[in-house]
Parts: C-alpha cells; sequence; structure tokens
C-alpha cells in the first residue's frame, strides 16, 4: 500500500467510533478545490510509509482504536487495498473507506467481501458538470451512478457527501444532485475551505444562507441531509 501519512487519533471521520486515518497517494481526480494536493499532484515524489511500522501501531493500539478509515487520493487505486483491508480486519478493526466512486468494479468487490464497514462517497456536482468539477476531461459518469446505486442498495453503512463551492455549484446542480440520490441514507454539505494548499487558488466558501437554502430544497425532497464543517 502506498500509504503517505497517519492521523493516529480522530474522533470525526468515522462517527462513532475512535480512530486511525490512512492517506493513501495518487488520484484519478485533479478536483481544482480539494485539500489534498500533496496526494495528487507529482504524488510520485511522496514518500511510503512502511507498512510492517503501521501494522506494529495498529496492532499496539488495537483496544484503544476501535477503526481504521482509509482516505486519500483515492484509495480504490492501490492495487493491493483488498490484502491490507484484511490484515487489518483480522486484527480486529473497523474499516471506513473514502471514495470518490468511480471505480465501481473495486468498490463493489470490497462491499461483496465485506471488508468495510462505511463508505463516504463524494459526490463532485450534477452529472453535466461532473467532469468540470472533478477537473479531468474524459468522465463516465455511468461509473457515478452505479456506485450510487450500489450503495443505495444498503449492504453497508455509507454518506454521501459535497465540498459546496461558490464557483462551481449552484441550486439547479442541487436539484439535479437531489434526484441522484433520492432514498439514500445520509447526505452532507460540506462547506469549502480555501488554504494554501488547494490545487487551485481562487475558490470560495458560499455564504451559510446559501447553504441554509441548498439543504432546505433538500428536505423538501425528503432527502436526509444535514451541513458540515460550519
Amino acid at each position: 500500500m502506498n500509504i503517505t501519512g497517519i492521523q493516529k487519533l480522530t474522533l470525526l471521520d468515522f462517527p462513532g467510533y475512535t480512530a486511525a486515518t490512512l492517506f493513501t497517494n495518487g488520484c484519478n481526480f485533479m478536483c481544482p478545490f480539494c485539500h489534498n494536493s500533496a496526494l495528487v499532484v507529482d504524488s510520485y515524489q511522496n514518500k511510503c510509509l512502511n507498512e510492517e511500522d503501521i501494522f506494529n501501531f495498529l496492532k499496539e493500539r488495537y483496544g484503544k482504536l476501535d477503526a481504521i478509515c482509509i482516505t486519500g487520493g483515492e484509495p480504490l487505486l492501490q492495487k493491493d487495498l483488498i490484502p491490507f483491508i484484511s490484515k487489518v480486519k483480522e486484527i480486529g478493526y473497523k474499516v471506513k473507506l473514502d471514495t470518490n466512486g468511480y471505480l465501481f468494479d473495486k468498490l463493489k468487490e470490497i462491499i461483496d467481501l465485506k471488508l468495510v464497514d462505511y463508505v463516504a462517497m463524494d459526490i463532485k456536482n450534477s452529472l453535466n458538470k461532473y467532469s468540470l468539477t472533478a477537473g479531468i476531461n474524459t468522465l463516465f459518469t455511468e461509473n457515478i451512478v452505479k456506485s450510487i446505486n450500489l450503495l443505495k442498495e444498503g449492504r453497508v453503512d455509507y454518506e454521501f457527501r459535497t465540498t459546496i463551492v461558490k464557483e462551481l455549484h449552484t441550486l439547479n446542480d442541487i436539484k439535479e444532485i437531489s434526484t441522484l440520490l433520492k432514498g439514500s441514507k445520509k447526505y452532507f454539505l460540506q462547506q469549502f475551505e480555501e488554504t494554501e494548499n488547494n490545487i487551485k487558488q481562487g475558490f470560495h466558501a458560499h455564504s451559510i444562507d446559501t447553504l441554509n437554502e441548498f439543504k432546505n430544497y433538500l428536505l423538501n425532497e425528503e432527502i436526509n441531509v444535514q451541513i458540515r464543517g460550519l
């Protein structure tokens, strides 16, 4: 596994559990507002952590930590993700996976094998603006729709989430997203935060009033939504 960082304790990343977060290297998207630019841009330059050291840490902390969060980048790019998670599960940890959902077949395989306990999937935007928001020219939105529908089956606990950016997201986009997420369990609107680590500068957060407008529309459409990051 190409793991370039570890947060040894988080009380926020996996709802209800004390967890450690592992950051995988590389991504198949180039979202211009991404705050993990070091894991995306020229990621081949990053030094990876020793896997044996990671497992030694996890074994030592078992009982004090409940779970492991695997994020990125895009973890599903990792060729040895399945054997890695299998070893984590053997220790006794619950596993949360963060993903953009583009690699549907890999996501389905991991769910079929019952290797994850929670999946958080990013919904970048309405389908017609997905490529723009993901920062890549060629994107097959069918993969995104298939991953959404897979999670909505409810075979694993999950959430959907969208980082809301003033320059990229309008109420019309939220309306289109709502049609994709009908019947979903949990959806979070995440407030964008501009930092020096964003891939590109010049993006801004919507006002709280606008976020609440988006939220109220979604609630009226019977989408279970909350705002995160205020």
